[in-house]
């Protein structure tokens, strides 16, 4: 004679998982009312379902930070579509993947994702990936987060934490490609001196007038694309430079990581 299972069985079982409660009550009954059983029936097909999944295409998803002390963790995870992204069980995964990686690093978070994702998975009905991880430290952190879409992690020498804040802020909309000069690569320099270049090229102008509005053109585009030399987004009179110089501050890390 079949065991009879109880609402209030199902319930448990339900709450404790945020399965449907025709799953739940399917496994109670595979597993003849005993819910450690249950529970090794649904992570099982919750496998299942992430395999079958596993070939979609994830496009969406959201980015997080966390921090504690002198250490910034920056995760983020992919969903089929912005539904998803802003569904209440994916960003709770999303927080608990975040706390995982602040207290027990992201190596381990990279290998018991799965684990954590799947039964998302068989909640949502969609793919949902791990994408990457990222660690920041230092004595002087701050953190911009912008739709959770965008997130930029910066650790300074000397200044705040509020002075750290602007700086991700200022990333976050700016997009930065190098830091300093000095970080701008001859391979970039080459790139863009061919694309300004051609556009020079067919000017009617004398050589030297050409090579004045080339040169002029290159440093106005790496200026423009150069963090200590971009107008402050809160005060176009001054540079991040500058800021940072009167601050007596330095720039000693950055992660900029966008969706």
């Amino acid at each position: 004679m079949p065991i009879q299972i109880t609402t209030e069985q199902v319930k448990e079982l339900r709450d404790s998982t945020g399965i449907s409660v025709m799953q739940c009550k399917r496994a109670l009954e595979e597993a003849e009312g005993n819910k450690e059983k249950a529970l090794a029936i649904l992570k099982k097909t919750s496998s299942e379902i992430a395999l079958k999944k596993v070939n979609r295409e994830v496009k969406d998803g959201a980015v997080m930070i966390k921090t504690k002390g002198n250490k910034m963790v920056l995760v983020s995870l992919y969903c089929e579509t912005d539904f998803v992204s802003r569904n209440n069980d994916f960003t709770t995964l999303l927080g608990k993947l975040g706390d995982k990686a602040l207290a027990e690093g992201i190596e381990k978070v990279k290998k018991e994702a799965k684990e954590m994702i799947d039964p998302v998975i068989q909640k949502t009905g969609e793919n949902i990936q791990l994408g990457d991880t990222y660690e920041v430290s230092g004595d002087v952190l701050g953190n911009y987060v912008h739709n959770n879409k965008i997130a930029v992690m910066v650790s300074l020498t000397g200044g705040n934490a509020e002075l750290a804040k602007d700086v991700a802020m200022h990333i976050a909309a700016m997009k930065p490609e190098f830091l300093t000069p000095e970080e701008i690569t001859p391979d970039a320099k080459k790139t863009i001196t061919e694309v300004f270049q051609k556009e020079v090229a067919n000017i009617n102008k004398p050589a030297e007038i050409k090579k004045k509005m080339l040169d002029g053109k290159i440093n106005a585009y790496f200026k423009e694309k150069t963090l200590l030399n971009q107008p402050f987004i809160k005060n176009a009179e001054e540079t991040v430079g500058n800021l940072l110089k009167k601050n007596e501050a330095k720039i000693k890390e950055v992660k900029r990581y966008s969706i």
